[in-house]
């Protein structure tokens, strides 16, 4: 090339000169161009226009149960609340009425919600108290982690298992029988010591697992269908600082890796999945958070949404947009290397990175996998959702050990829970196709000795929901001794509940 220039004449090698330069230089903008383009208009389109559910209704995360209710917001004050309950359910019983229980409405499916009935708001009964010698906190139901996580590190604590959110109530997390990041833990039900609860009939009992346990066990992962539960005591544990350390791998060496990173040292751990095109769940990162002797920060930073959200929603409804996330996250690195406190983790909520368009909305699945079967269901994933074409938007990891509380339980032995997010379009074919994308899947995690996690859409039929959790005859049978009037139901107890009568 050198010689064939040096032949060429001075103005000809001139002009080969600065057509090679202009050549890279515009491959240099398009390399940069292109993700600063695809950046820019997404955050121009991410004003959102989200309208208000209209007053008279309610409707919960999925934005797409919205349901005439009486709403009773329950006051702070305990005495005072507890007069305003039973007052709420002596009405209830005398019109006929139906009641649900509400914190934050994260859940997806209906199970805060009954057509024309008596909502319980409990958003403002959020009171809590720490007992630093016996590291038990005692919390309202209604309180969110968002309340609890700053009370908490301002003691030196940390919450011990909760979902990766922060936005969700106590009594919500209780209800749906959360797990978290927490690696090698059972989920949420496992560091409740007791609980006060509310019966239909007024009557305020207290359960453990040796106070009534079996409705201890029933109301754990029982979405609110016994009764309204008034306060909780939990086990805390210290709040520490970590150092994020991360590894890119292929997916079907997720198990072993995992077995791998997470060490001794290790407080918290998470997976991700690729959703972009070219790896579609065939990459994945493994995130270890591995303890230091630093002490945690002064004060807990709120967490903004920048970049890391518009990257996220960049990646909707856009192959380039996956592609271009995927990308980042692996070069980027995270909080990889950083050293951050376990309440800085937690304290995130979901709000950071939530769809704010009309015309569509975000929902989750989640299925629980055992260790050994994994690779193969995420072979069928790889059959089964670019069939549906449905927009998947993000695929999270998380461990979980056997639940031996939760009457109701989704975890029976060691799983790997597989977090799905998806966006979906607010129109009837677009929610048809998510039925049938979700059956498909529930059959899939079935097949391999999995099931799949209840809080979300209601799209499982009654024989796979039966399939999943045999204990749901028996389940359903003693909601109708505690609750023989059934005064506290919805929309999961009508879709499931009934099937057994």
């Amino acid at each position: 090339m050198l010689r064939q220039l040096h032949k060429l004449a001075l103005g000809d090698r001139l002009k080969l000169v600065l057509a090679l330069l202009l050549t890279v230089t515009t491959l240099a903008i398009g390399v940069v161009a292109r993700p600063l383009i695809h950046l820019g208009l997404t955050a121009w389109h991410d004003r959102g226009d989200r309208m208000p559910v209209p007053s008279g209704s309610v409707d919960d995360a999925s934005r797409l149960n919205q349901t005439r209710m009486q709403v009773v917001r329950v006051s702070g004050d305990l005495a005072t609340a507890e007069v305003q309950l039973r007052t709420a359910l002596r009405a209830a019983t005398t019109r006929g009425l139906k009641v649900t229980i509400a914190g934050s409405r994260h859940t997806m499916g209906g199970h805060t919600l009954y057509p024309n009935g008596i909502s319980l708001d409990l958003s403002q009964f959020r009171q809590m108290q720490l007992q630093p010698t016996t590291r038990i906190l005692t919390v309202y139901s209604g309180a969110t982690w968002a309340q609890v996580i700053p009370y908490l590190d301002r003691q030196g604590y940390s919450v011990a298992v909760m979902q990766s959110n922060n936005d969700f109530s106590v009594g919500g997390t209780m209800s749906a029988n959360a797990h978290g990041w927490q690696p090698d833990r059972p989920p949420f039900a496992s560091t409740v010591e007791s609980f006060r609860l509310m019966l239909a009939n007024g009557k305020v009992v207290r359960c453990s697992r040796q106070e009534h346990p079996q409705l201890f066990s029933l109301v754990l992962g029982g979405y609110g269908l016994f009764g309204i539960v008034l306060d909780v005591n939990l086990r805390v544990v210290p709040n520490r600082m970590y150092t994020a350390h991360r590894v890119t791998i292929a997916s079907r060496d997720y198990v072993q890796t995992y077995r791998q990173q997470v060490t001794a040292d290790v407080g918290m751990a998470y997976g991700r999945l690729s959703v972009a095109p070219d790896r579609f769940l065939q990459e994945a990162i493994v995130t270890t958070y591995h303890r230091v002797a630093a002490a945690p920060t002064a004060t807990l930073v709120p967490p903004e949404p920048g970049l890391a959200r518009i990257v996220m929603r960049g990646s909707v409804g856009s192959n380039y947009g996956k592609q271009l996330r995927w990308q980042l996250e692996k070069a980027s690195g995270g909080e990889a290397g950083t050293n951050v406190s376990r309440n800085q983790i937690l304290n995130r909520p979901a709000t950071l990175f939530e769809n704010h368009q009309q015309a569509a909305t975000d929902v989750l699945h989640e299925y629980f996998i055992p260790p050994t079967s994994l690779p193969l269901f995420l072979e069928k994933c790889r059959q089964i959702l670019p069939k549906h074409k449905v927009d998947l938007l993000n695929v999270t990891v998380r461990n979980v050990r056997p639940d031996r509380d939760a009457f109701l339980h989704y975890a029976n032995r060691e799983m790997f829970g597989l977090v799905m997010l998806f966006n979906q379009q607010r129109n009837p074919a677009a929610e048809a196709n998510m039925q049938s994308v979700t059956r498909s899947l529930i059959e899939a995690a079935l097949e391999v000795g999995g099931t799949y996690y209840l809080p979300y859409r209601l799209h499982a039929t009654p024989d796979q929901f039966q399939r999943a959790y045999p204990q749901a005859d028996r389940f359903f049978q003693l909601k109708r001794q505690y609750d023989p009037n059934e005064l506290f139901q919805n929309y999961f107890y009508l879709k499931y509940g009934k099937q057994t009568l």
